[in-house]
């Protein structure tokens, strides 16, 4: 089997199942529907996944174990309520407070799930998947905020949940349907290296590159992997990077050598960074 075979085979392994995919849309139902029983009519005015599931390049739990679902809950930061003298008032929450009241309504409605907060999130683990829960509010303009985790959660830091999926999708589209098998098989070899890179700024590099006269996802892969940069990487992660290129590298000579091209030998070094995966 040639190297370029290979590659497309597994990233094809790579994406989640129709199994999954139901189950997934089943959780986030439920979160809605738990969601608005919860609070009270109108404090919630959107709610919605984002993120690498509606981008197409979402993890097999198997072949990823931080695999995650994001999920938006977006309230209304100008419901008014009645004063203390009958008039409307509209109060002003800090964003903790946010965090606060998903953390509660995880707690009252998934008490046997474990629960943790991370980053401007609340983490519910589910028994298939993890569903991260971020509190936002919209402002005057329509723009998203959500909290902003370098400030203790006490400001709010703008935001695009789905913009990033139109452009994942116009450059997988321009490059030939290339762009998520590389997204794939490249978040498949963070996960087996100890995630040197978080998912969404691996997308953005892999999205970022310039990749020239490329046909297979091989060709695309080698692109993008000749071009990762270490800076700023520690000794370990830049360790990991450079062996990624060596065997990248070595697998190209073995099967491109002009006096002997041995394709075996090719697939048996790329998958020593790229091991073969089954559900």
């Amino acid at each position: 089997m040639s190297v370029s075979t290979y590659l497309y085979s597994l990233s094809s392994e790579l994406i989640i199942t129709e199994s999954e995919r139901i189950a997934i849309n089943g959780y986030t139902d439920t979160v809605k529907t738990r969601l608005s029983q919860h609070f009270q009519t109108g404090l919630i005015v959107e709610q919605f996944s984002f993120g690498s599931f509606t981008r197409k390049t979402l993890m097999p739990k198997k072949a990823d174990s931080e695999s995650d679902v994001d999920y938006m809950v977006v309230f209304n930061p100008n419901k008014p309520t009645l004063g203390f003298y009958g008039g409307m008032t509209y109060t002003y929450y800090e964003p903790s407070t946010y965090l606060n009241w998903i953390k509660g309504f995880v707690e009252g409605k998934y008490p046997r799930s474990e629960i943790f907060q991370s980053h401007p999130t609340i983490v519910l683990q589910l028994s298939k998947f993890k569903i991260e829960i971020v509190p936002a509010k919209k402002d005057s303009n329509d723009t998203y905020e959500i909290p902003a985790p370098l400030s203790d959660y006490t400001k709010w830091l703008v935001t695009n949940p789905n913009s990033f999926n139109e452009i994942v999708r116009k450059k997988n589209t321009a490059e030939n349907s290339k762009i998520r098998p590389v997204i794939r098989v490249m978040k498949y070899w963070n996960a087996q290296n100890g995630y040197i890179y978080s998912s969404y700024d691996l997308e953005q590099k892999i999205v970022n590159t310039y990749y020239y006269n490329c046909t297979t996802v091989w060709d695309y892969l080698r692109t993008f992997v000749s071009n990762i940069s270490t800076v700023y990487l520690g000794i370990t992660a830049t360790s990991k990077v450079d062996r990624l290129k060596k065997i990248c590298e070595n697998a190209y000579n073995y099967e491109s050598s002009y006096w002997s091209p041995n394709p075996a030998l090719a697939e048996a070094e790329i998958k020593k960074a790229f091991p073969v995966f089954k559900l």
